[in-house]
């Protein structure tokens, strides 16, 4: 019979690791289930001893004893008095998953031929995956984890967690969202953008994109004509293809999108007008009242998306959506650049009946978002959390904004910028001749990420010299030295500080 403390039998099953993300006892549970259902360890061998399997991980004995306990609880192992801890034979009843075979390539059914919507074939995001181990991350869309409120978040968690909570989130919503939620979002979100909504013209989604791709689904078809800013936001003009709509780029210059070029034949227009995406310029008051006066003459609906506008400006602007009178802007909104881009979880704002129809197809998407999530934020934000950190991060993110505009003058000074107030991000425009895709691979060996801007632009020669920089990820201290790397990839010799 094998002995619990054969190191050998046990050195294969377990990988504890630091820098996992999981606590230890977690990955030690991880570790045993899945040795369990892989059929790894017999129902007549005993586990080691708690004392020998943490002398052997390196961690404490009551690290492996909480563990041990919480799978006896969850069924997977038994305690047998003076034997130890045996694999529960019911587990062990249950049907083992079955082999997979090798793919028949010559029967192998072609996806690709039997889709519907190309949505593999529109521009990939852009990706990238460890940008947290880079040191000098100009990335956009992620957060800080030294500015992310840790405990603040935890806290409204377990307070979603309580007995009487979860009665109010676990049932089955249908097509409803938290009221709570919806209060706060009323409350606190709108009121700061100049937006006065009741609640039946609010409705939660999972972030800005399935925002944009619920209007798209309800309100496009083939051959729907929708006007966008070029540059401008590529998932947006991507999930509107999909819908099967035409886009009919409209330029943009220091004043934000051009008005006077949207064609009056678009059924619907785009625009990202607190900070565009992706040179960060407000659309004017001018463009604003002449947008609306338009979208009114012309029987035109506008999809305002609030980039970019959850943080606080120096002059900040209102809203389209606080100026409308006649029903015709629908309002999309996030909380990815204050909380967390990973909690997807965003708004829209419209009339009564849009979001009554809205409602009506999320149920046959996903029903609603996971309650459980939308409590805590209604928590958070109840209990003045996230004011408190859109405060926290305004400053934070603007003192990197000056930081990185001095920087690039020094550095860069050949590459021009659109530096506004407010805003995650700064738009650069190099040099003609420039390839952006070539300083971004000779600038990732250096540690730097950026983003290359041709992915903006819906043009079939698509400009090269344009770059985007993000400031929400990278240490105010590491932006100077970033952009010193950069200039070096760049080819220019840095000056002397």
């Amino acid at each position: 019979m094998p002995q619990r403390n054969d190191t050998a039998i046990w050195s294969g099953l377990f990988r504890i690791s630091a820098e996992s993300g999981q606590t230890l006892q977690a990955q030690i549970r991880q570790a045993i289930v899945a040795a369990i259902l892989d059929r790894q360890i017999a129902a007549s061998m005993p586990l080691p001893s708690c004392r020998i399997l943490a002398e052997k991980l390196g961690v404490a004995r009551g690290t492996v004893v909480l563990a041990f306990q919480q799978l006896v609880d969850q069924g997977f192992l038994v305690a047998r008095e003076r034997r130890g801890h045996f694999v529960n034979p019911d587990v062990l009843a249950t049907p083992a998953k079955p082999h997979q075979k090798a793919p028949d390539q010559a029967n192998e059914i072609d996806w690709k031929a039997r889709r519907k919507i190309a949505a593999s074939d529109m521009p990939p995001p852009a990706k990238h995956e460890n940008w947290i181990k880079s040191s000098y991350p100009f990335v956009y869309g992620q957060f800080d984890p030294a500015l992310f409120p840790t405990a603040e978040w935890r806290e409204c968690n377990r307070m979603a967690l309580a007995v009487l909570e979860i009665r109010n989130w676990a049932s089955d919503m249908v097509d409803r969202d938290d009221p709570l939620l919806i209060e706060q979002i009323q409350a606190r979100l709108l009121p700061r953008r100049g937006i006065f909504a009741n609640p039946d013209e609010i409705i939660v989604t999972l972030g800005a994109q399935n925002a944009l791709y619920m209007l798209a689904s309800l309100l496009m078809s083939k051959g729907s004509k929708v006007a966008m800013e070029d540059p401008g936001y590529p998932d947006a003009r991507s999930i509107f293809r999909l819908a099967g709509a035409d886009i009919q780029p409209v330029p943009v210059d220091q004043s934000g999108i051009v008005t006077a070029s949207i064609p009056n034949d678009s059924g619907f227009v785009f625009v990202t007008p607190s900070h565009h995406c992706p040179t960060m310029v407000p659309l004017s008051a001018e463009r604003r009242q002449d947008l609306l006066a338009r979208a009114n003459r012309y029987n035109q609906i506008i999809i305002e998306d609030g980039y970019d506008s959850q943080l606080l400006d120096e002059a900040p602007q209102q809203a389209l959506k606080s100026l409308d009178r006649s029903g015709r802007v629908v309002y999309v909104g996030s909380m990815s650049k204050t909380l967390a881009p990973g909690l997807r979880l965003g708004y829209i704002v419209a009339s009564a009946g849009l979001i009554s129809e809205l409602r009506a197809l999320r149920r046959f998407m996903l029903r609603h978002p996971p309650a459980n999530n939308q409590r805590a934020v209604a928590l958070f934000l109840s209990l003045g959390h996230h004011e408190a950190l859109v405060r926290r991060l305004s400053s934070a993110f603007d003192e990197r904004r000056k930081r990185l505009v001095h920087a690039i003058s020094a550095f860069l000074p050949e590459w021009r910028s659109t530096d506004s107030a407010g805003g995650t991000s700064l738009w650069l425009e190099g040099p003609r001749g420039t390839d952006a895709r070539g300083l971004a691979e000779a600038a990732a060996s250096r540690s730097v990420i950026i983003e290359p801007g041709d992915r903006f632009f819906d043009r079939t020669e698509k400009p090269s010299r344009f770059m985007r920089l993000g400031i929400s990820s990278i240490a105010l201290q590491h932006i100077e030295p970033g952009i010193r790397e950069l200039a070096t990839a760049a080819g220019r010799r840095p000056a002397a500080a």
